[in-house]
């Protein structure tokens, strides 16, 4: 059986409907059951919280691989607690949600995440790392000021990276569940084209039929918006060192994992805003 982690958020629903898809039945821990109820009658649903290790143990019994994600600036920690339990539950496989770059650590996040990364590799279970970019979804962050403005602002200049619709790292990750030959292996997934902020302002101009702006801010301003909208402090460092990155070219690069593993090309930022072309009107 599988345990999915975080099946009321991204890459964790993701991974819960495809598994469900391919005929699968797993086991999903949330917080909330209320918030799964997609689920009902297709996953077996549990009550829990990855920080505690009641809920852990109990979601862990009779499990064999384990969807590993977590969130939050204490994210990783949690992590590392679903790690020792799997391994006492005798858990075979972990895949586990990283970001790009978690191999070579430089940025906050990767650095974070390499903590994860190497407690898992140290624990002995199987593991596969899937490191993707920024997720397409990440620009509903957006949608407010496009409503409203038909802008949106960020401290990333001309930077392009080349983000990725989450179904493909749900993809990924599912194909890594599901077949062999992917223990050990670390995948590092980005969309199919690398765009600057410009690049995705006139592909929502286009989904949208109305004119959207990309305005480059400066990180000060960034930072001032982003606390007044309650992102934690620890956080909002994080995103404006990639932001940092991004606008300095470090993640302008294109892979093709995504169709190396499972056998399709990524989707595209204009067929994800056709998609959620809802969010943005």
């Amino acid at each position: 059986m599988i345990l999915v982690l975080g099946a009321t958020g991204t890459t964790g629903g993701e991974v819960a409907r495809q598994l469900i898809a391919k005929g699968q039945k797993p086991r999903l821990l949330v917080r909330s059951p209320e918030k799964a109820r997609e689920f009902e009658g297709k996953a077996e649903i549990v009550r829990g919280d990855m920080d505690s290790k009641d809920s852990l143990v109990s979601a862990l019994h009779g499990i064999e691989k384990l969807y590993l994600v977590s969130a939050g600036t204490n994210g990783i920690d949690l992590e590392i607690n679903a790690i020792d339990a799997a391994k006492k539950a005798g858990v075979r496989h972990v895949v586990k949600l990283s970001v790009i770059g978690a191999d070579a650590p430089a940025l906050t996040f990767s650095k974070w995440h390499a903590r994860s990364e190497k407690h898992l590799i140290g624990s002995g279970l199987a593991w596969t790392m899937v490191r993707p970019a920024n997720f397409m979804s990440n620009a509903l962050m957006w949608a407010p000021t496009i409503k409203t403005q038909q802008a949106f602002y960020q401290p990333t200049g001309e930077g392009r990276w080349a983000a990725i619709d989450p179904v493909d790292i749900g993809a990924v990750a599912v194909t890594a569940l599901t077949t062999s030959g992917h223990e050990g292996k670390g995948y590092t997934l980005t969309g199919p084209e690398s765009l600057s902020g410009a690049g995705y302002a006139a592909k929502l101009s286009s989904v949208l039929g109305k004119p959207v702006k990309f305005v480059d801010v400066p990180p000060d301003a960034a930072k001032d918006g982003m606390l007044k909208s309650g992102i934690p402090p620890a956080y909002v460092d994080a995103l404006l060192d990639l932001f940092a990155a991004m606008k300095a070219g470090k993640a302008d690069a294109v892979t093709d994992t995504v169709e190396k593993v499972t056998g399709r090309k990524p989707g595209t930022f204009e067929s994800w805003a056709r998609r959620n072309a809802a969010a943005f009107k």
